[in-house]
């Protein structure tokens, strides 16, 4: 299990390496363009179910921490629906996995 680390004081939050990792990329494409966004994610039922949502701001810091030292292989579609969802007003959040050949099509 990976971390994604937020803000000043810090909240840290658990993700599979892979979804770190698909995740990493699309926040910090936003954070790049300097754009802000609402980023919301669900706990287990193993700790309390619910969900919470913070708003990413390109000025606070942030810090992705993997467990594995092996980088996991992106999956195209999944970062192309994330990165959709992300330009949503509900904001990004995790959604189950695509196959690859799930992928958007583009005009």
């Amino acid at each position: 299990m990976g971390k994604f680390v937020y803000g000043t004081p810090s909240i840290s939050i658990e993700f599979d390496d892979r979804v770190l990792a698909h995740l990493k990329v699309v926040i910090l494409a936003k954070v790049r363009r300097g754009e802000s966004f609402t980023f919301s994610w669900e706990y287990s039922a193993a700790a309390g179910s619910g969900h919470s949502s913070i708003w990413i701001h390109p000025t606070i810091p942030l810090q992705f921490d993997f467990f594995g030292s092996k980088e996991p292989r992106l999956n195209r579609a999944w970062v192309e629906e994330l990165a959709r969802l992300s330009n949503t007003p509900a904001g990004l959040r995790v959604t189950p996995e695509p196959t690859e050949s799930e992928a958007p099509s583009h005009p």
